[in-house]
């Protein structure tokens, strides 16, 4: 008998979203709003609808997003023994490390910190060799879209890339983690919080940061004037700029910097791209 209700409930439940898309979107946003409207009418909770906008607008999100930059990759030394990447590995939290020779542009291979469990027995570590136990690396460029590297992540069960640039340098590095995290949102375990930057450099103009940087810290940063006395964060200065709760994809630009709205739901702001645009582009526009 309950299980007769629950098939029935499941019913109604379809048969209300299928009224709601009785008028088919003739684009992406009509689709979004479609959706909002969906969600308004209780078909599904405001989670639901953020996850649904967040695989909608994914497409439009390039690796170069959201990669950890070079600077901040936590790498090991292929000369490394045992006794000294432990603490690194440890205490990072990390379960994937690229391995360099010479440089952080000679990635040699991923060292798996479960890899290292057979030599925790000490009478094993006359055998350690780390080359010998390191998976081979996988390379994507900053430029692919973040939908197709899920779609390889899937394909081949691997769990982090390496990101090249267009000189075939390391840029940084891209895990299953940092995609899905687009899409449900943060993924914080015990060893996050430490570890959290608010503002994250991406090449020479180029920044990721987190909408509820503070105003004295952003600007510290970037060398701006924004006021603290109305707002807390740089969130409140973007939403005052808009005159709305901006949506993913959305850009604008205050004096030197342009801002794009890297994640977002209909209450509030998660993560900026943050460009420095060089003096010309901020001439063209004034003049226009």
């Amino acid at each position: 008998m309950a299980e007769k209700e629950s098939d029935n409930i499941q019913r109604s439940w379809l048969d209300r979203l299928s009224l709601a898309f009785l008028s088919e979107p003739q684009s992406r946003q009509e689709l979004i709003d479609m959706l909002r409207q969906a969600q308004k009418r209780d078909l599904f909770d405001s989670n639901a609808l953020t996850m649904m906008e967040n695989v909608i607008q994914v497409a439009d999100t390039q690796v170069r997003d959201i990669m950890v930059p070079r600077s901040q990759m936590i790498v090991i030394e292929a000369s490394s023994d045992y006794e000294n990447m432990l603490p690194m590995v440890t205490n990072s939290g990390h379960s994937r490390f690229p391995v360099i020779g010479d440089n952080r542009d000679e990635i040699i291979g991923i060292l798996l910190a479960k890899d290292l469990l057979r030599y925790a027995d000490i009478t094993e570590r006359d055998d350690f060799e780390l080359r010998d136990i390191l998976r081979s690396p996988v390379f994507v460029p900053e430029s692919k879209r973040i939908d197709d590297l899920l779609r390889d992540f899937r394909a081949s069960r691997n769990h982090m890339a390496l990101v090249v640039d267009e000189y075939s340098g390391i840029a940084g590095l891209v895990t299953i983690e940092d995609v899905l995290e687009q899409i449900v949102g943060e993924i914080d375990d015990e060893h996050d919080e430490a570890d959290q930057l608010n503002i994250r450099r991406h090449g020479l103009a180029r920044y990721s940061v987190r909408a509820m940087t503070p105003i004295e810290e952003f600007n510290d940063v970037f060398a701006s004037d924004f006021s603290d006395e109305q707002f807390d964060t740089i969130a409140g200065v973007l939403i005052q700029k808009f005159g709305h709760v901006p949506a993913r994809g959305e850009i604008v630009s205050i004096g030197r910097l342009q801002f794009k709205i890297m994640s977002a739901d209909s209450r509030r702001i998660q993560n900026i791209q943050v460009i420095i645009l060089p003096v010309a582009v901020m001439e063209d526009q004034i003049s226009e």
